[in-house]
């Protein structure tokens, strides 16, 4: 696939590193030298000092014969504009947008991004997916990562295997035994820096980090299994009242009457504004860091404080703060890749990566075949993917004890006429499932070579 990049940021280089890694031939263009120049150096790709919006600089990046365009400047009118040209002069057949200004994706304006208007397939707003993924979080507070597969009927649970964990140190086929009812599978496993799927007489330790496919109504289930009896919070405090604070804040008002929510914002004028925008929040002006603040916004009651700045340093050390002061549990936003591990060591219950989120929502689109959701664990060492089966994919009509299946990959939910199958030996996958799998990231080509929409496999 020939793909350009609009904008060399964090975002633009994650994006440009996965794509590149995987062989498709990939083009960057930012007005930023410095930035072309480092891409450039490190990654395999082609580097253009530009405006994306401008007509000759994608001329020289390969438009006429691209198939993606995936503009993520830091400016929203110009990934729409790089779009409209994409489309207007160059006919690229996918268009994705960056845009941050929610004024732009209000319902009554719906009609912009029309293929009559500005035609962009694939919209992405930061802001909207991280909150999403804060509130679930919130809603699962014994899961370091999770998301929602087969339109929220399967659920995807990072878990933590502490010391006062059930299973550890179980073979999983004496799970599978003790627990015939319960509808999850292990599909994955990281265990110190190594990432793999594991076998059926393989145990679970102290300290691994588990995902687990599970049926939407087994979650709770599971958490209890794994040690986790969480729930969910009810007292939540927000450091950092930016966007993705406010976005939050005003969802847990409107989805969560009985949470009660504080915001703490540095910036006074801020906020001013986002107390008169939200109704039952109390918004407190100070820093997170500040250990008296903490105290006044009540944080040793507190069920979860959320990081939300955009300075990981400040993110990383509220949460250590407040879990000093008393706080039962963390949640941290970082940017900085290097972050994840600090997060840990510190003892952060759980973070969320926006780059990570972004780049994962791309990926759906990238891949080929009938690929409806994706989702990147382990800064790439691995996804979890759902997609269709064809009638001409090698996963239809046989039992899977009889499927050759790549070591690397692991089926964890087979969704069908809006029933959940949690796959055993003698299922079989028919035409038109939609299928959970997990694949480590060398794996990820076969997959999806599985659901493409052709005959080469006969």
């Amino acid at each position: 696939m020939k793909v350009i990049i609009c904008g060399a940021g964090q975002v633009g280089f994650g994006i440009a590193e996965r794509l590149s890694t995987e062989q498709n031939d990939v083009s960057i263009i930012d007005s930023a030298p410095h930035l072309i120049e480092s891409i450039a150096d490190t990654l395999d790709v082609r580097g253009f000092v530009g405006h994306g919006s401008h007509p000759d600089v994608l001329r020289q990046a390969g438009a006429e014969d691209a198939d993606m365009i995936i503009a993520v400047t830091l400016y929203d009118e110009v990934n729409m504009v790089a779009c409209q040209v994409a489309h207007s002069l160059f006919n690229i057949p996918t268009k994705v947008a960056r845009i941050r200004a929610q004024d732009y994706l209000r319902t009554e304006w719906s009609d912009l991004f029309s293929r009559e208007h500005m035609p962009i397939d694939v919209i992405i707003s930061p802001e909207v997916e991280v909150g999403e993924m804060v509130l679930r979080r919130l809603q699962l507070p014994g899961a370091f990562d999770t998301v929602n597969f087969a339109d929220g009927e399967v659920v995807v649970l990072g878990i933590v295997c502490e010391e006062d964990c059930p299973v550890v140190d179980t073979p999983l086929s004496q799970l599978t035994e003790l627990f015939p009812d319960f509808m999850a599978v292990v599909v994955a496993v990281q265990r110190g820096e190594r990432l793999f799927v594991p076998q059926s007489d393989d145990s679970l330790l102290v300290e691994d980090q588990v995902y687990l496919v599970a049926v939407k109504d087994q979650v709770s289930r599971a958490f209890k299994l794994f040690g986790h009896p969480e729930q969910q919070a009810q007292r939540v405090i927000i450091g950092g009242g930016g966007n993705i604070g406010l976005y939050v804040a005003h969802e847990l008002e409107r989805r969560q009457a009985r949470t009660k929510v504080k915001v703490i914002e540095a910036n006074r004028d801020r906020a001013i504004r986002i107390a008169d925008d939200l109704n039952r929040t109390v918004v407190l002006h100070g820093s997170s860091l500040d250990a008296e603040i903490l105290r006044e916004a009540d944080v040793a009651e507190a069920d979860t404080l959320v990081a939300l700045t955009n300075d990981d340093k400040v993110n990383l050390l509220s949460c250590v703060s407040a879990k000093q002061l008393g706080c039962a549990a963390s949640l941290c936003l970082v940017n900085d890749k290097r972050s994840p591990a600090l997060a840990r060591s510190l003892g952060v219950d759980a973070y969320i990566n926006p780059r990570a989120i972004t780049i994962s929502k791309v990926l759906q689109y990238v891949r080929r075949g009938r690929i409806r959701g994706v989702h990147s664990v382990e800064g790439g060492a691995g996804e979890i993917i759902e997609a269709e089966a064809l009638q001409t994919s090698p996963l239809v009509g046989k039992p899977l004890r009889e499927l050759d299946m790549l070591d690397g990959v692991r089926i964890g939910a087979v969704y069908r006429d809006g029933a959940v199958i949690i796959p055993r030996g003698d299922t079989q996958i028919q035409a038109n499932d939609r299928v959970v799998i997990f694949a480590l990231a060398e794996r990820v080509k076969q997959v999806e070579q599985m659901f493409r929409v052709s005959l080469e496999f006969f």
